[in-house]
């Protein structure tokens, strides 16, 4: 379970249809980015709403998303990193878009995945998913980084001292920018958000081959 300042990210629908919806849509995104190879879509996914982390590619924002939310369903308890934090916040805000702006879209978003939830899609759920996030006791720190690209140096550490921000805390976002190569360990970590049918079809988009039982 994921832990933000000793508050425990809540293991409720609304977490799942978050990290559900934020992941087909980014899937998605992928697979017209292979329909349309002239088109740039490398700064598309719901990674994007935390202005640091636009330039992570969709398939590694997908890995991203993947193990965060293995946390957040695991017995062992994890405090939450600014990574973490980051793709909590990207995947309340793109779900509440999404049904906030294209409700129609819910539907085929859900369908097929491992949990068969029942929800009236509108305003009020679009609030619910954005309060998911918003009543963490976070202070949005992860949204602040960005800012210290385009400081001098002496003025960087001087606002990473007055948020109590340590370069360690810092180091998983820029490690995220770097990233390319995904982990076959997102099999599993993608495991009750999405179907195991669904995760074996997307594995090559992602670039990873599926895991053979035989060779066990």
């Amino acid at each position: 379970m994921l832990h933000i300042n000793q508050q425990k990210l809540p293991r409720t629908v609304l977490s799942y249809l978050s990290f559900r919806m934020s992941g087909v849509a980014t899937l998605q995104f992928i697979e017209l980015s292979r329909q349309l190879p002239d088109v740039d879509l490398e700064s598309q996914g719901f990674l994007t709403e935390v202005p640091f982390l636009r330039e992570v590619p969709p398939h590694v924002q997908i890995e991203l998303l993947a193990e965060t939310w293995s946390k957040h369903v695991a017995e062992k308890p994890y405090e939450a990193s600014l990574l973490d934090e980051s793709v909590i916040y990207a995947a309340c805000e793109t779900a509440s878009y999404i049904v906030q702006n294209n409700p129609e879209l819910v539907p085929s978003l859900l369908s097929g995945g491992p949990l068969e939830a029942q929800i009236d899609v509108g305003q009020e759920l679009a609030e619910s998913l954005q309060k998911l996030h918003l009543n963490l006791a976070n202070e949005g720190d992860f949204l602040l980084i960005s800012q210290f690209m385009d400081m001098p140096p002496e003025e960087c550490q001087e606002w990473k001292q007055r948020y109590g921000l340590e370069d360690a805390d810092i180091e998983p976002m820029f490690d995220a920018l770097a990233r390319w190569n995904i982990s076959p360990s997102v099999e599993q970590n993608l495991s009750g958000l999405f179907s195991p049918n669904e995760i074996r079809r997307m594995l090559p988009l992602l670039g990873v081959r599926a895991h053979d039982p035989a060779e066990s």
